[in-house]
């Protein structure tokens, strides 16, 4: 991509244009020669790294998996030996005091909250786990940052230099005619899209909270400025940037101000001076919109944005699946050909650290015989656990009494049904709430795309009830599933009596098999296969492999001839347990919950 042709098409052939690109063009410069020898390196290896089949992530808040960076470094072993090969650390740079918005309120991007420890240390962690083969992602939030940050509090001293860095209005016309057509983000909690401060006499656009400015892009101070901020990170060594709510970036009146055609411009430059400097660094894209929406992020073979996106619709479509014993809609939805470029890999994910909304294909569920609003409604008191014969134990985030729309908190474990079967000491029940989470583990594993495990997931750690004494978080139920990491239940992982055992020692399996085996790489393809029996998911990869799934407490028969391509009549052996599996009268028999990984 020629950024330069880019940044006039954005900006306009004008002086000032002339005096920004060149401003930009010795942020990138500057960059080049500070980059050390051990990272250039690392760049000269390629940067095709994402596509392993020994990519896993973990994704975690530093303060409650070890208090801080500091003590960091006694868990970097605990990672290695699960097999994790890069982690996610959930927002450590500087914030504002009191609420921001769990650290995406930005305050300062070059310096760590110095409750976690300092920039020095972090680079420091970053070198650790480098040396145990571990990468490293960070959150950068590119559409606001707080009120508090330098660049506003530089405008409001005066610095005309930091002039329009903010969408900053004298008056409330030009707020009431973008609000006409844009959207809200959290209509509940945070409504309208503007905030007057009346010690400024000024409208700032707010989009997400009050405490949050957004950026003006528009301005290409704003593009220099946010270069050189993502330049010096990655010369810190860092591998992997979340880039947090892209939509959002670029806003016009008279448009919804999400998914603008010119935000795809601004991450296409971005990732064209990427691949410049630091070509080994790579972009995850945060974008919670429409299937249909995700893949323009990814960009094009020819211009690229960002390298990996989140699959939110196979993650809805796990619970889905959990909750019916029904695996169409999974199965339909992921059927379809959305676009994604050979390069572009999906991260797939049971749980993360934020809630879970129920946006499907509204279009397979009709075709299936499910009123969309009702299925929604199903799915909502089910995994808060007030459907009749629900195993989930969670709560309801932004419900709304009006439309009873709501999204759903808990952790990985409760919402399996661990919670509730441990409540009643019921045997059997635990057993079944293991193999819930160890089946959908499976699917995250073995998918095309790199597996995302949430801190504390793998030991099954339960829903943190005490948020609720806290009363910085007590409004919040997303710190539902943000617990402490419970070091003393981490103990028990090598009892396999032990339900933090089964779960670990189950899911440490897979992850061991996943990276011996060339067929998970992410340019592997997964096909879904419709196997006749609505309880039981399967997909193949390349015909190389196939894997079946159990999505029912029951077992379950699989008719053999809707996959006889693959190998059969004759014997298959599973993956997982090193057993020949064999079809009875052409019919293969899961167990309950039982998956199987077929070569």
């Amino acid at each position: 991509m020629d950024v330069k042709q880019s940044y006039y098409e954005l900006y306009g052939h004008n002086e000032l244009t002339d005096y920004r690109y060149g401003q930009l063009m010795e942020i990138i410069e500057k960059a080049k020669k500070e980059r050390t020898p051990e990272l250039k390196k690392q760049d000269a290896e390629g940067d095709d790294w994402y596509l392993s089949e020994k990519m896993v992530g973990m994704m975690l808040y530093v303060d409650r998996f070890s208090r801080d960076l500091y003590g960091f470094e006694e868990k970097i072993d605990y990672l290695a030996e699960l097999g994790i090969t890069y982690v996610h650390f959930m927002p450590l740079l500087k914030t504002r005091e009191g609420n921001n918005d769990g650290g995406y309120a930005v305050s300062d991007y070059l310096e760590v909250d110095q409750r976690l420890g300092s920039m020095r240390q972090l680079e420091k962690v970053v070198r650790l786990l480098k040396k145990k083969g571990i990468r490293t992602c960070i959150d950068f939030v590119l559409n606001h940052t707080a009120k508090e940050h330098v660049w506003a509090e530089e405008w409001r001293k005066g610095n005309h230099d930091y002039d329009d860095m903010y969408h900053v209005f004298p008056d409330g016309s030009m707020p009431a005619e973008y609000e006409r057509t844009m959207t809200e983000i959290f209509p509940e909690v945070a409504p309208g899209n503007f905030t007057y401060y009346p010690d400024l006499d000024q409208y700032v656009m707010t989009r997400f909270y009050e405490f949050q400015w957004d950026l003006n892009y528009a301005n290409p101070q704003v593009f220099n400025k946010i270069t050189e901020v993502l330049l010096t990170l990655a010369n810190k060594g860092i591998d992997i940037f979340r880039l947090d709510a892209i939509p959002y970036m670029w806003k016009e009146p008279g448009t919804s101000c999400m998914n603008h055609p010119k935000v795809h411009t601004l991450l296409r430059m971005l990732y064209a001076i990427i691949k410049e400097v630091c070509p080994s660094v790579i972009f995850l894209g945060e974008a919670i919109v429409e299937p249909h929406e995700i893949v323009k992020y990814f960009g094009t073979s020819e211009e690229k944005e960002c390298n990996v996106m989140y699959n939110a619709s196979l993650m809805v479509l796990l619970w889905n699946s959990l909750a019916t014993r029904d695996v169409r809609l999974m199965e339909r939805s992921l059927s379809r050909d959305y676009g994604v470029p050979a390069d572009g890999v999906w991260i797939n994910y049971g749980r993360c650290h934020d809630d879970i909304g129920w946006g499907f294909e509204n279009g397979i569920l009709r075709e299936l015989g499910f009123d969309p609003e009702a299925h929604k409604q199903f799915m909502i008191q089910f995994m808060e656990g007030r459907y009749p014969g629900s195993f989930s134990v969670g709560e309801l985030y932004e419900f709304n009494p009006v439309t009873r729309d709501a999204r759903n908190s808990g952790t990985f474990a409760s919402m399996c049904g661990l919670e509730q079967a441990l409540k009643e000491k019921h045997n059997y029940k635990i057993e079944q709430a293991v193999k819930r989470i160890l089946l959908l583990n499976s699917i995250i594993i073995s998918y095309t795309g790199i597996p995302l495990f949430y801190s504390g997931d793998e030991i099954g750690q339960l829903n943190d009830w005490s948020y609720k004494n806290n009363r910085k978080n007590a409004g919040d139920s997303r710190w539902l599933h943000r617990g402490s990491m419970d070091w003393e239940a981490a103990e028990r992982r090598y009892d396999s009596g032990t339900v933090q055992g089964m779960i670990y020692k189950g899911i440490k399996k897979m992850i061991g098999i996943r990276k011996g085996c060339p067929y998970f790489r992410s340019d592997v393809k997964s096909e879904p296969v419709d196997l006749g029996n609505q309880s039981v998911f399967g997909f193949h990869k390349e015909n190389k492999m196939m894997v079946l799934a159990n999505f029912s407490e029951k077992e379950q028969w699989v008719d053999a001839n809707r996959f006889n391509w693959f190998g059969l009549p004759g014997e298959m052996q599973d993956l997982l347990t090193g057993r020949p599996i064999r079809s009875y009268n052409n019919q293969v028999l899961l167990g309950p919950y039982e998956y199987l990984w077929l070569v």
